[in-house]
């Protein structure tokens, strides 16, 4: 499994040790425009853009512009980057990332056709690459690095690791976190697209070994069976680090896709129930409610010790 801390924060002893380079498709859009100077200002250290007709400009007089990535890594050795670009162009645009020699990337359009998607996951694979996303918020180690469209506020550095499909909920619970006194080691979106490039059990395979980690978050939603996977491995594996979950869309209708494309219950296949159950069998007890995380995840923890 790629070494996602070393991809975002590197060695202690590397020369770009906490000073990792990111790389920003679509930056002159409003949307990238927008959220680059908001990762800037967070301390990301964005090294590049990409827009095609574009090379040669630069980004607020400061960051240069490429026409393509190839160019862009070509000249900054960048390995993350960052995809601002509307649904229907993802595919071509994640191709320009992965063929560069992209590790990281992560994408923050939504309703990306499911075979884009797949096909990008495929080359992800074949390149050795992760790809977070389609519709994430993105990824951050809290106080160090931000690589998405998530607001600063909730967030605090910390031993507790997040993992969310939704991004809303992934404020609010971190932010619920932090006012508890539980820090953040490191938070993934997981994305709300039926297919996404990372799922539960790959960020679980991700962030488990984390050294001085101290717990985990897991924030899921009706639809599909990934938290039943991601239960499974956790009894599988024996995971003995405390673990709480949350589970979104209780009273969504069946077969009535409720927000993100891939919450939706058909018979009683991606149910709230099959993931309550399944996680209630882990040991890992779900809130009824987001504020409901912290108290629970004490709960656990005083248990451990």
């Amino acid at each position: 499994m790629t070494d996602i801390f070393e991809l975002l924060k590197g060695k202690p002893g590397d020369s770009d040790y906490e000073k990792k380079g990111v790389i920003v498709q679509g930056i002159t859009g409003s949307y990238g425009s927008l959220h680059s100077r908001n990762m800037i200002s967070y301390g990301t250290n964005i090294v590049a853009g990409v827009t095609p007709n574009k090379g040669g400009q630069k980004f607020d007089d400061n960051i240069p512009i490429y026409n393509t990535m190839q160019e862009a890594v070509d000249a900054t050795n960048a390995k993350i980057s960052i995809l601002f670009v509307p649904a229907k162009f993802f595919l071509s645009a994640a191709k320009d990332a992965l063929n560069a020699g992209i590790k990281l990337l992560v994408a923050i359009p939504e309703h990306v056709p499911i075979r884009d998607t797949m096909e990008t996951i495929e080359l992800a694979k074949q390149k050795g690459a992760v790809v977070i996303g389609p519709n994430t918020p993105g990824i951050m180690i809290p106080e160090l690095i931000k690589i998405g469209i998530m607001p600063p506020m909730p967030f605090k550095a910390g031993k507790i690791a997040v993992l969310s499909k939704s991004g809303t909920l992934l404020y609010e619970i971190s932010d619920a976190l932090t006012s508890a006194g539980f820090g953040q080691s490191i938070t993934i979106g997981i994305g709300g697209d039926p297919v996404n490039g990372t799922r539960l059990i790959d960020a679980f395979e991700m962030v488990k070994d984390i050294p001085d980690l101290e717990g985990l978050v897991v924030v899921g939603e009706i639809g599909g069976d990934s938290e039943e996977i991601l239960a499974q491995r956790i009894m599988d594996i024996g995971f003995s680090k405390p673990t709480v979950a949350y589970i979104a869309g209780r009273a969504a209708p069946k077969e009535k896709r409720m927000g993100h494309a891939g919450a939706i219950v058909m018979g009683t296949y991606g149910s709230a129930e099959s993931k309550i159950s399944m996680f209630n069998k882990a040991n890992i007890p779900v809130a009824k409610r987001p504020a409901e995380v912290p108290v629970l995840l004490a709960g656990k923890m005083e248990k451990s010790d």
